[in-house]
This record gives C-alpha cells, sequence and structure tokens, in this order.
C-alpha cells in the first residue's frame, strides 16, 4: 500500500467515526459528512485501479500446463466421488458457519469482510483450479467439482460466495487457455497464501446485453492492443489486481485479455446492484489501455470465447441452485412450524403442493448444470446443455425466489428472514454474465 492509499484509508476511518457522532445530528452537520463519506468512498474506488502487485514469472514452462479431460462414458451418472462430496460437505459447513450469518451485514455494506475472504483461500478453493506444476492441486479438469463448491458456497450465500470464488474465473481461464508465459507470470501468485484479487469481466452496461455483441473495442496497435470500453457489474472491481476482460478485436471478433488493474487508463466507480451486493460490484472503464502483445488469452480463437461464455453460465447456475436449496431449507420447516386456524400451514394443499415445486425444479437446475459440467470435463461439446441448464436455472431460479417469499407471506418481505435477499440474489442468474468459470 503506498501513501496515497494509506493516507486515504486513515481519511474514510475518521469521517466514519465523525459520523458516528451523536453530536454531529445535534449540530446539523449529517447531510455534510455523508457528503464528504460518499465523496471519499468514490474517488478511492476510481483510483483504486492504480493500485495492485507486480506479476513476475518465477519460472519458465517449455508448454501450457493443462489439466487432462477425464475418461469419457456413455453412462449418465452424477453421482459425485468420495473426494467430491468431502469437499462439498467442508465446504458447505464452511457456508453455513461462517457465509450465512455474515450475509446481512455484507449486503447492507455492499463488500464481503476481509477475514472471510482469507478463510476462503485458507480452505484450499482457489489452488483447486491451478495445475500441480504451478502450485496447484489439479490433474484432471473438474467443472463438476468447481459446481458442487460453488453450489454449496451459494447455499451460505450467493453474495459471498460471488466475492469469494471471483479470483477463480481468472485462475481457471488462465489454466484453461493462457500460454507458459501467462501461467508461470500469474498462477503462481494464485497458488501463494494471498492470491490476488481478480475477476472476469464480460457483461456491458446495456440492455439486452449479448456478450457475442461487445461494444468494448481492441484495436492493434505497436505490437500490442488498445482497449476503449466500460464494462459493468465487476464483481470485487475496486479491489481488483488482475482482470480478465472480454473485448471486440479488430478484424477477429470477441476475445479475451489478460490486463493488470494498474495499467493506466483503468478506473473504477462502485455500481451496487438489487442483488449479491456483498460481492462489492463496480464499474470499469477502460480508455486507451495500452496492452502488450501477450495480453491475449486463447490467441482470438473463437472456441476459446464461446467455451468461456458457456462455462461462466454454469457458474451462475451453480449459484442459483446453492441459494434456491437454501430457500427450500427455510420454507420447510417455516410451513410446519406456522400455525394458521389451529394447524400448520403445509397442510394446506397450496402451501404443500408449493413447495414440492420448489423441490422438483431444484432438481432439475441441479442435474442439468452437472450434466453441462460433466460433459465439459470429458471434453464434449457441451454449449447445448449449458444453454438448458441457464434457461431452466435463470426462470426457474427466480421463481423459487419469489415462492420462498410468498410462504413466508410477510415475513419474506422484511430483512428479519433471509428470503428477500435470496429472491434479490437470484434474479442474478438471468442478467449477468461472466464473473466465474468453472
Amino acid at each position: 500500500m503506498d501513501v496515497s492509499q494509506a493516507a486515504l484509508g486513515l481519511s474514510l476511518k475518521a469521517l466514519n467515526r465523525f459520523a458516528g457522532l451523536e453530536l454531529v445530528d445535534r449540530l446539523g452537520l449529517r447531510e455534510p459528512a455523508v457528503r464528504a463519506l460518499r465523496g471519499a468512498s468514490k474517488q478511492g474506488f476510481r483510483t483504486a485501479g492504480a493500485a495492485g502487485r507486480t506479476f513476475a514469472a518465477a519460472q519458465r514452462l517449455g508448454r501450457p500446463a493443462r489439466p487432462a479431460t477425464g475418461p469419457r462414458t456413455d453412462q449418465f451418472d452424477l453421482t459425485p466421488t468420495d473426494e467430491q462430496q468431502m469437499m462439498s460437505e467442508a465446504v458447505g459447513e464452511f457456508g453455513q458457519e461462517r457465509l450465512l450469518p455474515a450475509a446481512r451485514a455484507a449486503d447492507e455494506a455492499c463488500s464481503a469482510p476481509v477475514e472471510l475472504l482469507e478463510q476462503t483461500t485458507e480452505l484450499g478453493v482457489v489452488s483447486m483450479s491451478i495445475p500441480e506444476e504451478l502450485g496447484g492441486v489439479v490433474s484432471e479438469r473438474s467443472a463438476v467439482t468447481s459446481v458442487l463448491i460453488a453450489e454449496a458456497l451459494a447455499r451460505g450465500d450467493m453474495g459471498l460466495a460471488l466475492a469469494c470464488l471471483a479470483p477463480i474465473g481468472v485462475s481457471t481461464a488462465l489454466t484453461l487457455w493462457g500460454d507458459e508465459d501467462q501461467q508461470a507470470r500469474y498462477l503462481p501468485e494464485f497458488a501463494g497464501e494471498s492470491p490476488p484479487a481478480a475477476a472476469l469481466a464480460l457483461l456491458e452496461p446495456r440492455a439486452l446485453f449479448d456478450p457475442f455483441r461487445l461494444e468494448t473495442r481492441a484495436r492493434p496497435a505497436g505490437g500490442g492492443y488498445v482497449l476503449e470500453g466500460v464494462k459493468s457489474l465487476v464483481p470485487r472491481a475496486a479491489d481488483a489486481e488482475l482482470l480478465v476482460i472480454g473485448a471486440e478485436l479488430e478484424g477477429s471478433g470477441p476475445a479475451l485479455f489478460v490486463v493488470e488493474s494498474k495499467t493506466a487508463g483503468i478506473s473504477i466507480e462502485p455500481e451496487p446492484a438489487m442483488g449479491v451486493r456483498a460481492a462489492a460490484t463496480g464499474r470499469v472503464h477502460l480508455e486507451g489501455v495500452e496492452l502488450g502483445g501477450d495480453a491475449l488469452l486463447g490467441g482470438a480463437d473463437a472456441e476459446v470465447y464461446t467455451d468461456c461464455v458457456a462455462l461462466a453460465r454454469l457458474g451462475w447456475c451453480a449459484l442459483a441452485v446453492g441459494t434456491a436449496r437454501a430457500v427450500l431449507d427455510l420454507v420447510i420447516p417455516y410451513v410446519n412450524e406456522r400455525e394458521a386456524f389451529g394447524e400448520p400451514i403445509s397442510h394446506r394443499q397450496a402451501v404443500a403442493f408449493n413447495v414440492a415445486d420448489i423441490g422438483i425444479e431444484l432438481e432439475g437446475m441441479r442435474l442439468t448444470t452437472l450434466r453441462a459440467a460433466s460433459r465439459a470435463d470429458q471434453g464434449r461439446s457441451f454449449a447445448r446443455e449449458a444453454a438448458i441448464a441457464r434457461q431452466l436455472c435463470a426462470r426457474k431460479g427466480m421463481k423459487i425466489g419469489s415462492d420462498g417469499v410468498g410462504l413466508l407471506g410477510g415475513h419474506g418481505y422484511v430483512k428479519e428472514y433471509p428470503v428477500e435477499r435470496w429472491y434479490r440474489d437470484l434474479r442474478a442468474a438471468s442478467l449477468m454474465e461472466g464473473a466465474l468459470l468453472v
């Protein structure tokens, strides 16, 4: 942290303490204090793009390190292995014991507690996307494992799960499509004790966004590239040290670029949304960002970008499945214990059928997501299966969120119960693009 950042931190801390004093209200200084705090925060976010570590290769690779694809099978069996089950249970326990109790405060603060992000690193979640040769634990590709982990974390809270898993979007992209120099420069940092904050940025701030029709542009210049455009709702944007950005490459089509946040021309502003507020989403402005020729990821291969979009959508499906499961876990005991007219409301057919529908739709969401991830692991085509999972999770996820609110009645509409937050979060599955790869 440089001197200017330290000074900014001290200033914000002082303003926060000042704004919390009762004397402020008595003197009529509440509004000026709040305006000053907001202005200081915004300025801090706008300059955050200049901060970050220096990435340098500690070793040279003769070739890219790629995880092997799994064995192909014609059998349709999505039962998790013992290792996957143990991993899912451990991460799920962390989600219930750590994320769930912190979710409401994180949603209101629009940021994830630092200690939770550090604890996620201690769990080894990030290293599960990195090849063994570069300090990780991956020998065989497993999108299914990533889906199970994302689902387990989102069962605690989707916004915090997204904040914890956002760096995996970048490390997975580098593992799957980075060349030997890109992998040697960046991946060892993700396998270390303090992995960089990072995010995949595809979404742009416009209606009816299509990830294959990008307005962010990349033009060749002097052996490298120049990026111009805006990316929207990027998780942990203000903290991000490394970004993988989707841009329309002149004369080629949509492509991915590895961009360090300290690169000149990058500025970031907060962009809190309706849901996943704990992920501290922000807007990334790219104004004449000059990159070297080595910033292009995957050689501008159209299949690479297509797979990136599909894998990102499966990531959102996994988050939606976990959050929908949290809704079901809450409404079942609620309708069994809540009484009306002398009996539990679950004795009413309309209520019982509604809960059953949630369970049925949830199973469909989960199975279609796992099927698509399984095909990706085997190296088979999975675009069709990913599209089916996306449609099902987007539509049924929103319905499950709405039904959860409805089943709790007035309790579903207040913040005392988490279903109103889950409803807001579940709408993200149909709107967000990028951020998380499996």
